[in-house]
């Protein structure tokens, strides 16, 4: 690129009228030279050639001092920037080892095990790990793929003859631990184990990888190997610790970053005020709607039994919900007069065909399965009509060079989709945090990241997409452009919680019983735990494995514990919490299979009448059959689209810790109860999401048990604030509202992995009572997180509600996308007033 390109880039995005004041924060990050170590004396000569030749004549730093660690046998962490060459580091120790025999033939054989959190992140580490053993000449090295889409023929040579093989925790899990017996040369020769983007592994899924870790160690064992871990991750906090409560032992921090950085251009962008289309009122709100891919749990919980009593925004593990951004505020007080902000989505798609338009290839990052195919399908459809009315042919064909990717696509999508970005041949993908993780995308000039991405370590991972390319004179572009939402209008009016504050380390919890019991039964399946073996798993196994042996599930024997049930152990959990077996999304008339939906996600996304994405093109749902797990769809573009709606009810089970707060507010952490079910929808005109109808539906219920945090009020503190009894329940509501979206600057989350539920008199505490809980069985870290550092959220959410310009409340504040309420009742005045005895 030529110098000042993202400068320049930038100016031409904010010239049109509507943007001009778009652009709330400009952030330059200069290039930065590089740092060389020198390549160890134990390196395979021939991979030192193979790189030589490549242009490396000698690792970074932290490459350098990641394999030294590696290679004498220490659990090694290595925790730098995007782009940093971390493969390099692990990959040095690893191919040396599995090449060693071809030099020395007493050297004993090695294998290794790489795990990453995605498919398309393997895909890509099998092209770079297979090009430098290629290229190397390393014989031995037989580098495979062992995932679901992995044929079964294919299987059978992978365990007899690989030596590198590239997995996800999931099919460790399912496929390779329970069978362990056919992998034995492989376990018994297992020298290293690579954990990619081991950031990644945060709230239930981080404890259920956490327990698989322990799986494999100890099988390991059985084969009489000790393999040494090395974690790849994106920069955090404390990465030792994250990484050393993965794996189960300890582990050493390299973190000082020797690679050399192109320089980034950042902006924070807030959406200006909508215009109106077609004499119809406000544009489209192209990303409203609850159907979507927040890849953690999502969303929708819906009124209490009382609204009057008791109101929610209720997130129970695995749904799958869109940002629903598009100014359906009912109940936030916000007249029709008041100017709505243009949605994320639209704009990020304006954007993509701004950026297209001008031949930059650009990755934009959307917060949900539907925002996807939103974006690319905007960009497309904006592309062509400036083909057709400036009669420029090159544009329409730019425009077929723009996609969507996301989860629930067949893998022969997904790959195509991969391969196509890789060689250029796509010019943008709009796509879901699946192409956050390592895949190198040569080229790349521009992202943008349509609402935030959960954290902040998210955050910079998704910018780091951009300037991979060392030859980049004039920069890359990175933009974060913010969704109609509390914590998003918080961000780019406070760049400081982005450019000033350190990234989040990683929160989950191995000693959950609600994870660790599968685990054990998995466990024991696999090989029986011998007594004093259990200690691998944590102190708390022991008691576990007591109750397991009591129920009958277990047999307790004097030499250990055994499974004895017929039924496969290793399905009595789902490591990434979707709830059960997916739902397939088949259309009715020709019986294609057009894709999945987790089962948690399936009430809201899939219910009969709602409207269904997939490439493009929309779909409405004839029939969700629980059952069977498959929801029946036929082709229609209707022009209106669907909103769950359910009831919520949450019990205090036990509580675990109470601290007095002041003026006799107590705030409270432990285990409750949460039950929600989906009763109904709203259908909404797509252009100005005036509700047109409303259906009920017949769905099971669902209950959660989990961790919450919650606020016990006296009722004559309210009353001493002076906040009427009938404005009681929307203060409550609307600063519940409040703190789940400013949760994600303490804790590594988003909104969608947490819920909320608030009631003017609880029937567990008889009084004011605020919740707010993890959307994950046995709970994530969360909670809790947010109840150690109270202070710290209670006054960004006061400060947040403060400095909202709004009078009544709106989407920036105290609406929230995912009430099931229809955010009512809401009192943005009141709420000050209730924050203030929170927090005086």
């Amino acid at each position: 690129m030529r110098a000042g390109r993202a400068a320049d880039l930038l100016a031409d995005l904010t010239q049109p009228p509507t943007r001009r004041t778009c652009l709330t924060h400009v952030e330059e990050r200069p290039a930065r030279e590089g740092r060389r170590g020198f390549f160890p004396e134990w390196a395979d000569p021939r991979l030192v050639a193979h790189l030589a030749e490549r242009g490396i004549t000698a690792p970074w730093i932290h490459q350098q001092e990641a394999a030294e660690l590696a290679h004498g046998g220490t659990h090694v962490v290595l925790a730098t920037a995007t782009a940093s060459g971390k493969s390099l580091g692990y990959l040095l120790p690893v191919l040396t080892a599995i090449g060693a025999r071809e030099l020395e033939p007493e050297a004993r054989r090695a294998t290794a095990l790489y795990l990453s959190p995605t498919k398309a992140l393997a895909a890509d580490q099998l092209t770079n790990i297979t090009t430098m053993a290629d290229g190397a000449g390393l014989r031995d090295a037989r580098i495979a793929v062992y995932d679901g889409d992995t044929p079964t023929e294919q299987r059978r040579w992978v365990r007899r003859h690989g030596t590198v093989v590239l997995t996800n925790p999931d099919m460790l899990h399912f496929g390779i631990l329970p069978g362990h017996e056919q992998w034995a040369s492989f376990f018994r020769a297992l020298r290293y184990v690579v954990i990619d983007e081991c950031h990644s592994y945060r709230g239930v899924f981080g404890s259920h990888v956490a327990m698989v870790m322990r799986r494999l160690r100890r099988i390991a064992a059985h084969y009489r190997a000790d393999p040494t871990f090395i974690l790849a991750s994106a920069t955090t906090a404390n990465p030792e610790l994250s990484a050393s409560r993965l794996i189960g032992q300890d582990v050493t921090p390299v973190v000082e970053d020797g690679s050399p950085r192109a320089g980034l251009t950042i902006g924070l962008w807030e959406p200006g005020t909508r215009t109106r289309v077609d004499g119809r009122g406000p544009g489209r709100s192209d990303d409203a709607g609850p159907e979507g891919e927040a890849d953690p749990a999502g969303a929708g919980a819906g009124s209490g039994p009382d609204a009057a009593k008791a109101t929610d925004d209720g997130a129970p593990a695995g749904v799958d919900a869109g940002d629903g951004e598009g100014g359906a505020t009912s109940g936030s007080g916000a007249t029709s007069e008041e100017p709505l902000r243009r949605s994320a989505t639209s704009e990020a798609g304006a954007i993509l065909a701004d950026l297209v338009e001008r031949d930059v290839q650009t990755l934009v990052f959307a917060r949900s399965r539907r925002g996807a195919e939103l974006v690319s399908g905007s960009a497309r459809r904006l592309l062509e009509q400036k083909a057709e009315h400036a009669f420029a042919p090159e544009l329409a064909d730019r425009a077929k060079r723009v996609a969507a990717y996301r989860g629930g696509y067949l893998a022969r999508e997904r790959r195509a989709l991969e391969d196509s970005l890789r060689s250029g041949e796509l010019k943008a993908l709009a796509s879901t945090n699946a192409l956050e993780l390592g895949i190198d995308i040569a080229g790349l000039d521009a992202v943008v990241v349509a609402g935030w991405p959960g954290t902040r370590a998210s955050l910079w991972q998704q910018f780091g997409r951009a300037g991979r390319r060392q030859d980049r004179d004039g920069g890359a572009l990175a933009l974060f452009v913010a969704r109609e939402d509390p914590l998003d209008t918080y961000v780019v009016h406070h760049p400081e919680t982005v450019f000033g504050a350190e990234v989040e380390a990683a929160v989950f919890d191995p000693a959950n019983p609600y994870v660790m019991t599968p685990h054990l039964c998995a466990a024991a399946s696999e090989l029986a735990i011998r007594d004093g073996e259990e200690s691998i798993f944590g102190p708390t196994a022991r008691d576990l494995l007591t109750t397991l042996a009591a129920r009958g599930v277990l047999r307790s024997r004097p030499t250990g514990w055994y499974w004895t049930m017929t039924e496969s152990a290793h399905e009595l959990t789902d490591l990434r919490g979707s709830g059960g077996e997916p739902v397939r999304i088949v259309e009715e008339a020709s019986g294609t299979l057009l894709g999945t939906v987790d089962a948690a996600s399936a009430h809201t996304q899939v219910h009969d009448g709602a409207v269904y994405l997939h490439q493009g093109m929309s779909y409405v749902v004839n029939h969700l059959d629980v059952e069977r797990a498959v929801a029946f769809v036929h082709r229609e573009d209707p022009l209106h689209s669907t909103h769950p709606q359910t009831t919520s009810t949450i019990r205090i089970r036990q509580v675990d810790r109470e601290v007095a707060w002041s003026g006799g507010v107590q705030l409270c952490f432990g285990t409750v109860d949460v039950t929600d079910q989906v009763t109904g929808y709203q259908v909404r005109d797509v252009f100005t999401q005036t509700v047109l109808a409303q259906h009920p539906l017949d769905l099971p219920p669902r209950t959660l048990t989990t961790k919450a945090v919650w606020w016990v009020i006296p009722q004559e503190r309210t009353d001493a604030a002076e906040i009427p009894g009938e404005e009681l329940p929307g203060a409550l509501h609307a600063a519940e509202h409040a703190a789940i979206s400013m949760l994600p600057l303490l804790a590594t989350c988003d909104r969608w992995d947490i819920g909320g539920v608030s009631a003017a008199q609880h029937e567990d505490t008889g009084e004011p009572t605020i919740f707010v809980y993890d959307g994950a069985p046995g709970g994530a870290g969360f909670a809790e997180r947010g109840a150690e550092d109270a202070h710290a959220w209670l006054r960004a959410t006061a400060d947040m509600i403060a400095e909202c310009p709004c009078e009544a409340g709106c989407p920036a504040c105290v609406v929230s996308p995912k009430c099931g309420n229809g955010n009512e009742p809401l009192s943005k005045a009141q709420a000050e007033r209730l924050l203030e005895i929170l927090h005086p």
